[in-house]
Formats: C-alpha cells, sequence, structure tokens
C-alpha cells in the first residue's frame, strides 16, 4: 500500500515539476522533481524491502522444513 502511495506522490512532484518549468520558476522546478525522485526511491525501498522480507520467510520454512526432517 504505501509503495502505491510513494510512487502517487512521485507522479505528482514531477507532474508539478513541470508545471514549474513551464512557468520558468526553474529553483521550484529543481526542488519538486528532486522530491519527486525522493518519493520514487522511496516507492523502490519499500518495494525491495517486501520482497526481501519475502524471500527471508522463504528461507526460513526451508530451514525449518529441513531442521524437522
Amino acid at each position: 500500500m504505501s509503495e502505491r502511495l510513494w510512487m502517487i506522490a512521485s507522479g505528482i512532484l514531477m507532474v508539478l515539476a513541470a508545471f514549474f518549468v513551464w512557468r520558468n520558476n526553474l529553483s521550484g522546478a529543481f526542488v519538486t522533481g528532486a522530491l519527486g525522485a525522493c518519493a520514487w526511491f522511496l516507492s523502490y525501498r519499500v518495494e525491495m524491502r517486501r520482497k526481501i522480507g519475502d524471500d527471508k520467510s522463504d528461507s526460513e520454512r526451508l530451514s525449518e522444513d529441513e531442521d524437522d526432517q
């Protein structure tokens, strides 16, 4: 859920950055573009943490199954 939230925030910030470029406010465009990039990286981080957590739980289940045998 939070991954999708960060992606939405990233998209909104990038559109806002494009608006600032159109209005020739380059400093505002830079700041909002940088925040949009940060939001994208946070969405990627959430996705990777979820995948790593899934991999850990799978490997823990496998090691428990091996211990039972």
